[in-house]
């Protein structure tokens, strides 16, 4: 594999996906259609997504030792030996002053918003992921930036339903993989020490909370699609039809994690999930035809 080769594989470009909640202000304060608004909103997906990359890199220097043992991570071209750790570090500065760069261009609130984004994973790779539930709402909190950065750049408000669902959304996802990575440490007998914070989670604790946090998530976009803010904006309570697509998506992502896990984490089976796809296209589809239709 070559020194280029291992770089891209190592930035993760199958997890940044995730940066698509950058976008969800774009969308939700219908500036889709308009030029430069998109442009702005796109160059701050970008942004982000260089952002995880190099955070991404330094996580994977710092992780090397413990990724070696572990019997899929120590395929990861850092701890393969196929990218120098001098090398990795270096891109990952290189990725993320151009990506502060960037946000401070767009906005200084974006800026600041990317800058503890940043800080908040450097942290989360150096010691806070080590803590039990809090690694979880250090996830969640990352979503939440994403979303305040993503509003900054196109000069927007974010709205606080949509704040109050991104972040319940989050901490489900976090704790569905959580709940993946306990049940592979249980069929496989491996030692936990390959994620030390998992010694603090119980399954059955993880899957009251997630089934907590799951109806939680529904409920709280049903508010948003009824609320008077939302509906004299989009001139319709019809957003209301969108929510059943909200609440198969949270059941199936239920399934993914706790009575049907894959090998792979549930936040990278849902997206080669066919059932997924199609509730997660529909429910894109609804939004998009209420909203602009």
């Amino acid at each position: 594999m070559s020194a280029a080769s291992a770089l891209i594989r190592s930035l993760r470009p199958q997890q940044w996906v995730k940066n698509v909640f950058v976008a969800v202000p774009l969308v939700f304060a219908r500036h889709l259609t308009d030029a430069e608004y998109l442009v702005r909103a796109a160059l701050a997906v970008l942004a982000f997504c260089m952002l995880s990359g190099a955070v991404y890199l330094f996580n994977d220097v710092r992780d090397v030792e413990s990724d070696r043992v572990h019997p899929t991570k120590r395929r990861r071209p850092i701890a393969a030996g196929q990218l120098a750790e001098r090398t990795a570090l270096i891109w990952s500065g290189i990725l993320a002053t151009v990506a502060l760069a960037g946000c401070l261009a767009l906005s200084s609130a974006c800026g600041i918003y990317a800058a503890c984004y940043l800080a908040q994973n450097v942290a989360y790779s150096v010691k806070l992921k080590q803590v039990a539930f809090l690694d979880v709402a250090l996830i969640a909190a990352g979503f939440l930036l994403r979303v305040l950065a993503g509003a900054a750049a196109i000069s927007v408000p974010a709205s606080r339903w949509l704040l109050l669902c991104t972040a319940l959304l989050a901490t489900f996802l976090g704790l569905g993989k959580r709940a993946h990575e306990l049940a592979w440490a249980h069929r496989t007998g491996e030692a936990r020490t390959t994620r030390a914070a998992l010694a603090g989670y119980r399954i059955p604790v993880v899957r009251t909370a997630m089934l907590a946090l799951g109806v939680a998530t529904c409920v709280a976009y049903v508010g948003y699609t009824q609320a008077a803010h939302t509906v004299r904006v989009f001139h319709t309570d019809r957003l209301m039809f969108s929510s059943p697509f909200v609440a198969l998506g949270i059941v199936r992502y239920l399934m993914l994690a706790l009575w049907y896990p894959k090998d792979d984490p549930p936040t990278e089976a849902m997206l080669r999930d066919p059932w997924f796809l199609v509730d997660l296209a529909a429910a894109a589809a609804t939004v998009l035809y209420i909203i602009y239709g």
